[in-house]
């Protein structure tokens, strides 16, 4: 076999792109060179300072092979076609997965103009892409505003339009389409206002509006005045979106300018494209990309302007940079401007693209805290899991709480916990219905079996751990439940016990007793403070309800209809109390306005002769 050494010594001294393959012939790296047997010696010379990524690349190289072209820009376009073909593991990638859209201008007879993401060769013209879906959106919007263009996508061959096969639709008849589909709109009207459009398009907004301006005069000199208003709104329309534009200096040429800013500590580079034509910034575009290895600036902005003109077919003739690429990916020219309107729009392309660095490693930061808080959180399932002996992680959790009335109305709560984190639109409330009277063990068993016995009835997958708030006999009546539904088996439960933070599990006589500052217990308690919390919210409700009907039905003469209409009106026990018999005699009669009025009197008397002297000026 070949070594690389041996290889190196057969390399030619020309132009051209090489690459690295690993032991199972996978490409690691492709590179370009102005001398292969240079550059690529470069990694094999003992005497190179090469940094820690890149040995480790080269400890991995078993191969290589080149590719030798004429001039440096077919390599640096060769290069990157390369890197998106292979992917290579040490290149420097583009981390823009997303795709951004195009406005396509269809090559087909009456064009369409529309929004897409995806390019296809077949003829059309392609303007993008554009950054920002809506900023798309509103330029097909003007457009659409400006020239009445089909929107539907009927062939249009002059045979089929000849035969009569279709008819005007809606958009025809509300004025924003002429009906080519019916031979009422000529190919060569229907033409210029393509050409308008593409001039639009390319940022030319200047001549559209002179060529609009000239219409509305000869359309006026006609005496044709509606048409020559229509030409003045076309015209105050652009005007109004070239004002929108971030205008520079209209005696700028048309140009393209690049800027790239890089950060050592996350291994990114982050690029900003702009297009200036007519003066304005048309275009402007963001990407970004992982360095695997370490990659001179020069070389990161060579590709970033290889890829930009890919994606838009070509580049402006002049494009302006903050500093030299390695290469040109073509017949551009290039170069560094010192001062003036130049100097600035580079200037202005550097803010934007350290702005977006900024935007960017805000979010890198925020992934990487949720990373951090999920495998925090996986640590202490672990420490649950091996707490309670259980046979699996309980990502998913839940737990009940039962409170009564004074004996009478009790309820119960169930909350359920992913992943640590509670899961609130799942939790759930129970009006018990089987039980009379504080029998906490009997509304446990009910309220278990109502909830698990639905689940298995809808096919829901069932928790790794139920906790029930309390001790042994909440959690004796709650296992009996499960093992009534056969569901013993199926997951864990245990009582968590508020006093002493203990913990029950079935068949121990003895509690679990867990250090209080154990992660697991402290998510344990969560889990039962939040059941309590939801349990309590409902007690109070339940309270609340029961509260206003006894009271309010005590009054002689008020009755189910009238107790309604007076919450209605009012809201709350405690505003109808504090209402006036005037207030009171616009919902009921004047007599029962009297009667209310003087029973909430008599009853704030008695409360305020019967309260203990002790309790008075504390709150409750």
């Amino acid at each position: 076999m070949v070594k690389v050494t041996d290889q190196l010594s057969l390399l030619p001294h020309s132009c051209g792109v090489y690459r690295f393959l690993d032991k199972d012939g996978k490409v690691i790296y492709v590179g370009k060179a102005k001398d292969l047997k240079k550059r690529v010696s470069q990694y094999f010379s003992p005497g190179e300072n090469l940094s820690v990524k890149t040995k480790r690349m080269v400890s991995r190289i078993h191969s290589l092979d080149c590719i030798v072209v004429e001039t440096e820009s077919d390599a640096l376009l060769l290069e990157n076609n390369l890197i998106k073909t292979w992917q290579p593991r040490y290149n420097i990638l583009l981390k823009d997965d997303k795709t951004f859209p195009w406005i396509c201008i269809k090559n087909e007879p009456f064009p369409r103009v529309f929004q897409t993401r995806k390019v296809v060769k077949d003829g059309s013209l392609y303007f993008g892409p554009y950054t920002s879906a809506y900023y798309c959106k509103q330029l097909l919007q003007l457009i659409h505003t400006l020239y009445p263009l089909r929107t539907c996508s009927l062939v249009l061959t002059p045979k089929a339009i000849a035969a009569g096969k279709y008819r005007k639709c809606l958009q025809a008849h509300i004025g924003q389409c002429n009906a080519p589909c019916t031979g009422e709109e000529t190919p060569e009207r229907y033409e210029g206002y393509i050409q308008s459009v593409i001039s639009i398009l390319k940022g030319d907004v200047s001549s559209v509006r002179t060529l609009l301006e000239e219409q509305m005069k000869q359309a006026s000199r006609a005496m044709d005045f509606e048409l020559a208003q229509k030409y003045k709104e076309q015209g105050e329309v652009l005007a109004r979106y070239q004002a929108k534009s971030v205008v520079v200096n209209p005696r700028l040429p048309n140009l393209d300018v690049f800027s790239l800013v890089t950060d050592q500590t996350s291994s990114m580079a982050f690029g900003n494209f702009m297009r200036v034509a007519g003066g304005a910034v048309v275009q402007s575009l963001n990407v970004k990309y992982k360095l695997n290895i370490e990659e001179e600036q020069a070389t990161i902005l060579s590709l970033f302007m290889a890829d930009m003109k890919v994606q838009l077919n070509g580049l402006s003739s002049l494009v302006l940079v903050p500093f030299l690429p390695e290469a040109i990916p073509g017949n551009y020219k290039v170069f560094v401007p010192q001062k003036g309107d130049k100097k600035t729009l580079v200037a202005l392309s550097l803010r934007n693209a350290g702005m977006y660095k900024m935007e960017q490693l805000r979010l890198m930061e925020v992934r990487d805290r949720g990373a951090a808080r999920e495998k925090k959180i996986v640590k202490i399932l672990t420490r649950l899991q091996e707490d309670l002996g259980m046979k699996e992680l309980p990502v998913h959790i839940e737990c009940f709480d039962n409170s009564n009335l004074q004996g009478s109305h009790p309820v119960s709560a169930c909350v359920v916990f992913r992943n640590g984190a509670p899961s609130k639109n799942e939790y759930r409330h129970f009006a018990i219905k089987s039980v009379s009277g504080p029998n906490d063990y009997a509304t446990m068993k009910e309220v278990i079996t109502r909830r698990y016995q639905r689940q298995v009835e809808e096919n829901k997958a069932l928790p790794q751990l139920v906790v029930v708030d309390g001790g042994k006999g909440q959690l004796s009546a709650a296992y009996t439940a499960l093992g009534q539904l056969g569901l013993t088996h199926m997951t864990t439960v245990v009582g968590l016990a508020e006093k002493m933070e203990e913990i029950y599990l079935p068949g121990d006589k003895t509690p679990l007793f867990l250090d209080k500052n154990s992660s697991s217990l402290r998510l344990l308690m969560q889990v039962r403070n939040e059941a309590h919390r939801f349990g309590l919210a409902f007690h109070r409700k339940k309270r609340d309800q029961s509260m206003a009907h006894s009271v309010l039905l005590e009054i002689p003469g008020v009755g189910l209809r009238t107790m309604e209409k007076l919450l209605v009106r009012f809201g709350s026990v405690a505003t109808i109390a504090s209402a006036n018999q005037e207030e009171l005699a616009e919902v009921v009669s004047g007599r029962l306005a009297g009667s209310i009025s003087t029973f909430f009197q008599n009853r704030q008397l008695t409360n305020k002769s019967t309260r203990p002297e002790s309790s008075q000026g504390t709150g409750s």
